[in-house]
């Protein structure tokens, strides 16, 4: 019996058996990367002027400053790539110009699991462990990325599918990261499916934070965002967007992710590279272009820090 669910008339699926998905590892992807993928992901534009009149930091991209020039410019004695820079690879891949990304970024033919109506899916939650500083090129690199299903749940009628994905040099065996995901089918679960493990977030403890990080977005920012490698036509396309029941184009959720893992490295790591061991972090909302971002920090102990 085949493990391809069939899709019906009504739009739902039969031979639909969520627990054949865990374990299940796709395809290995080929990675590369040069300085100027580098410098586009931190890249920076003068704030827009009818924005003149806040305070608010104004930035595209993940909103690094002139003050963090190691980030920003290819012959600083520190150059340095962003430390989350890895996780828009496996969008990327070794492509230079644009490509089709729903025939890439879809995970398609996963055992007992239909497939994503992109127009209803939206990143549920992603983290990165940083194992190995990663070079400011690929060159000298056979760079892959090995993915691997960890499990697909069923909460709420939407479908949660959790992924791992490690980001290796082939030619030496050295594990550079290690990148965590969760995408979420909005109304495409149902199916009687394990509900997954209790997600675990960090609460304030009532406390004043201890650092507060804010970025206020433009209408450019997602647009811009692109260009690191997230091609999905939901954040450039009102009318696509609209048919999938949002009120418009909106920020990537890895865009928002990397706005955060910023302002934490920034405001608790003196922005240096290194200090940057893992970030992980949930989506709870839509971000429109013109919102602006708000990072609250708290040290809890050691070197780990809680934020929302």
């Amino acid at each position: 019996m085949s493990d391809k669910p069939t899709k019906q008339p009504d739009g739902r699926y039969t031979n639909v058996d969520f627990t054949k998905a865990t374990g299940f590892k796709l395809p290995t992807i080929q990675a590369s990367y040069l300085r100027r993928d580098v410098l586009l992901f931190v890249r920076i534009l003068p704030p827009p002027p009818h924005n003149t009149e806040t305070n608010l930091p104004q930035a595209n991209a993940i909103g690094c400053t002139k003050s963090e020039l190691h980030f920003l410019y290819e012959l600083h004695p520190n150059f340095s790539c962003f430390p989350t820079f890895p996780i828009n690879l496996p969008f990327k891949q070794t492509d230079q110009d644009v490509y089709d990304f729903f025939a890439r970024a879809l995970v398609k033919n996963v055992p007992g699991v239909p497939p994503f109506d992109p127009q209803r899916s939206v990143d549920g939650e992603r983290g990165i462990e940083i194992l190995k500083t990663l070079p400011t090129s690929s060159e000298g690199l056979d760079l892959e990325i090995i993915p691997e299903i960890v499990g697909v749940y069923d909460k709420g009628g939407n479908m949660i599918q959790e992924m791992v994905q490690s980001l290796r040099d082939s030619k030496t065996g050295d594990v550079y990261a290690k990148m965590t995901s969760k995408a979420f089918g909005i109304g495409q679960g149902g199916y009687g499916g394990p509900k997954g493990p209790p997600t675990v977030m960090y609460s304030p403890s009532g406390r004043e934070p201890d650092a507060v990080h804010v970025l206020q977005t433009t209408d450019e920012t997602a647009l811009l965002y692109r260009l690191c490698g997230d091609y999905n036509p939901i954040h450039a396309d009102d009318g696509f967007a609209r048919e999938g029941g949002f009120k418009g184009a909106f920020l990537q959720g890895l865009g928002t992710w990397n706005i955060a893992a910023h302002g934490v490295l920034k405001e608790m790591g003196g922005s240096e590279a290194g200090r940057l061991k893992s970030f992980k972090a949930r989506f709870a909302n839509i971000v429109y272009p013109g919102d602006a971002l708000e990072t609250r920090m708290w040290k809890v102990g050691g070197w780990e820090i809680g934020f929302e």
